[in-house]
């Protein structure tokens, strides 16, 4: 029987259902693949041995060490008949398109995999259809990014609750995992009213058990460092890109320390610089798949190697990818020399290849 859980159930359940979550993991940070301490695995969702998994900030929720983003690039590669403008223009009401969707999320749960992320339309429409009967195997990231405060007329309170009710009625969606408002792009700064807008529509999702947890997701990282520090109730969860090249600053002006500071969970896009770092085009008789397949797992590699991050999210589009990154997590974490420097020769190439409307990655590079 499969359980369906509700947001009545949250609500009803309120804070003694975050207290008994919290005492069973606060614990536990960290559960390696194999499980070498022993630590207490039942509390963790879609739980594998073979996967490790990751505290979420102060919400508390165990992630998988690597997750599925909801892109799906190059996806026309996988399934044809189709050439698109953009990855977000893909017909998903085709046949091939959702039965690709389901392959990658069953194999996703198959290895352990217990979260997705979803930011636009399409996205969410597709996944929610993907989960349909196994809503709870997975926990499902939610930014409906053309209702949310990108544009000016979704950003008040009003319009944001209107927007994410509208979304997930569109998705069938009683719930959210993580309701996550997507943030003005690049060095645009939303103003401090435009935020306590966002701020009031995500406390009233968490109150009414839209959202279970809540949080910005943003390019702008002086500004998503300035909301931690401002906005503590509301900024349970951050999303920013995070790629191979990225390093952190530990002293008190780096966005690492004020995750730290305030237990923030953090989720890393763009670990493939937005497929930069490859040099085959993702299809399975791409000349290049063996190296590209190395590529990623020494990438994915590298940013777990930052205990801060609970995970990257790669947008995978075959069943075969979703393998090669779970593989990446069990192989031993930290690159050799000879890893290192063919780690590094890749990102280079990638940065020097980044699409022009893609710039904006070279920001990330320290945190």
């Amino acid at each position: 029987m499969v359980l369906e859980v509700t947001r009545r159930d949250f609500v009803r359940a309120g804070a003694a259902a975050v207290a008994t979550l919290a005492t069973g993991l606060a614990a536990t940070r960290t559960v390696r693949a194999g499980n070498p301490t022993g630590e207490d695995t039942s509390k963790i969702l879609n739980y594998n041995p073979d996967m490790e998994y990751r505290r979420l900030g102060r919400t508390n929720l165990m992630i998988s060490a690597v997750a599925l983003g909801g892109h799906w690039k190059r996806v026309d590669t996988m399934i044809g008949g189709e050439q698109v403008p953009g990855w977000m223009t893909m017909k998903i009401d085709r046949p091939e398109f959702q039965e690709n969707r389901k392959n990658v999320v069953d194999r996703c749960l198959e290895r352990g995999i217990n979260y997705v992320d979803a930011c636009c339309r399409e996205e969410i429409l597709a996944y929610s259809r993907a989960l349909k009967g196994r809503r709870d195997k997975m926990y499902f990231g939610y930014s409906w990014h053309i209702w949310e405060s990108r544009y000016p007329e979704w950003r008040s309170n009003k319009k944001l609750q209107e927007g994410l009710d509208q979304g997930m009625r569109e998705a069938g969606l009683d719930y959210v995992d993580l309701w996550r408002i997507s943030l003005l792009t690049q060095s645009s700064q939303h103003t401090v009213p435009e935020v306590e807008e966002a701020a009031a529509a995500l406390d009233w999702a968490k109150r009414t058990g839209r959202a279970r947890f809540i949080g910005f997701s943003s390019h702008d990282r002086p500004h998503l460092k300035k909301l931690i520090e401002t906005y503590r109730d509301q900024v349970e969860v951050v999303l920013t890109p995070y790629t191979a090249k990225t390093k952190m600053v530990t002293d008190e002006t780096g966005l690492w320390a004020s995750v730290q500071k305030h237990d923030i969970g953090w989720l890393g896009i763009k670990p493939f610089a937005s497929n930069s770092i490859f040099r085959g085009d993702s299809s399975p008789a791409s000349p290049h798949l063996e190296e590209d397949n190395r590529m990623a797992r020494l990438a994915i590699r590298c940013i777990l190697c930052n205990p801060a991050i609970t995970a990257p999210m790669a947008g995978m589009i075959s069943e075969q990818q979703v393998d090669n990154v779970a593989l990446a997590v069990k192989e031993r974490r930290e690159l050799d020399i000879a890893e290192r420097a063919e780690l590094d020769r890749a990102m280079d190439r990638a940065w020097a290849g980044l699409p022009r409307n893609y710039q904006w990655l070279k920001g990330w590079e320290y945190v």
